[in-house]
């Protein structure tokens, strides 16, 4: 790799990789950009010439990025986002904003979070909108990291754990949180289900048939973790990725399932279910909101976490 004369180097060209990076395409770049397509390829060029890679090669209708791009472009995209927010702020007037934000989240969260949102939106910002997009994982960093979603919220407890771990030895931490509400699981199952009446015991428990509700399509989650260290086991006879399908499913079925106590209430079928504790200790349910580093003083990112925030702590006031 050649040595980067960083006095002589044009920072102008870092705009012109970061939109061709970001487009994958020199001529939506040189359009977004105001540049003629010669111009842009010169730019690259230069670049290229500066830093002794080839960065960005023609592919089909595009362009395929080196992996000397792909390590570069987080950190001059955010030194991009900095520099701009630094020189020209822009206040965030929601009443105005023609704004779309991108959330992921489960079915569960979103049936807490999303009416009352969409009541504040309503109310004073008509003009933006949200994607809720569906939570495939517990660590959606990657997601956030990669800007396909603004933010996330649900339980992640081992991406909290590592963020707090990462603090604790004053490591760097591109990541930023707040914790939303905490809650409980509980075993759902229909009214007339065998295991209705009585005590659920770990024994009557274990012997049941159960629908897991797995975002991965994953056939083992915490609740088997947790029985695992018992030295016990279930017999998991679907996976679903959704909450409220898994309270359909139990509402109809023999299977046993594990809810979020507080989202039975928003089902609509709360009346054909019977809740009961788990017969075991599980981790108490921490619903937080994740994001990146780089959106923490964007200020349209700051009214959404407030706005999220406020909702949450108004649906869990009583």
């Amino acid at each position: 790799m050649n040595p980067i004369n960083f006095r002589t180097l044009d920072l102008n060209l870092l705009r012109v990789f970061d939109e061709v990076m970001a487009e994958r395409s020199l001529t939506r770049a040189a359009q977004n950009l105001s540049l003629t397509q010669p111009a842009v390829s010169n730019a690259l060029r230069r670049l290229r010439e500066s830093l002794g890679d080839e960065l960005l090669q023609r592919s089909g209708q595009g362009v395929t990025a080196t992996p000397r791009a792909l390590a570069l472009w987080p950190s001059v995209r955010e030194a991009l986002r900095q520099l701009q927010s630094s020189l020209a702020p822009s206040a965030f007037d929601p009443a105005q904003a023609k704004t779309t934000f991108v959330l992921t989240m489960a079915d569960a969260t979103a049936a807490v979070l999303m009416p009352g949102l969409i009541a504040v939106m309503d109310r004073d910002a008509p003009g933006v909108s949200v994607r809720v997009v569906p939570l495939t994982t517990r660590d959606p960093r990657r997601l956030l990291e990669g800007e396909q979603a603004d933010l996330a919220a649900g339980y992640f407890p081992a991406v909290m754990a590592d963020l707090s771990a990462r603090a604790e030895q004053d490591e760097a931490v591109a990541f930023a949180h707040q914790r939303l509400y905490n809650g409980q699981y509980v075993c759902a199952m229909r009214r007339d289900h065998p295991l209705a009446s009585g005590a659920l015991t770990l024994d009557r428990f274990c012997g049941a048939r159960h629908l897991l509700v797995s975002f991965s399509g994953r056939p083992y989650g915490f609740v088997d973790e947790a029985l695992t260290a018992l030295g016990r086991s279930r017999r998991v006879v679907i996976t679903v990725n959704q909450f409220f399908t898994a309270g359909q499913v139990v509402a109809s079925s023999n299977l046993l399932t594990v809810l979020p106590r507080h989202f039975v209430g928003v089902t609509g079928i709360a009346d054909q279910l019977v809740l009961r504790d788990l017969p075991f200790e599980v981790p108490s349910m921490h619903i937080d909101t994740l994001w990146h580093g780089r959106m923490q003083h964007e200020s349209a990112h700051q009214w959404l976490r407030k706005t999220i925030f406020e909702v949450a702590s108004g649906v869990f006031a009583t």
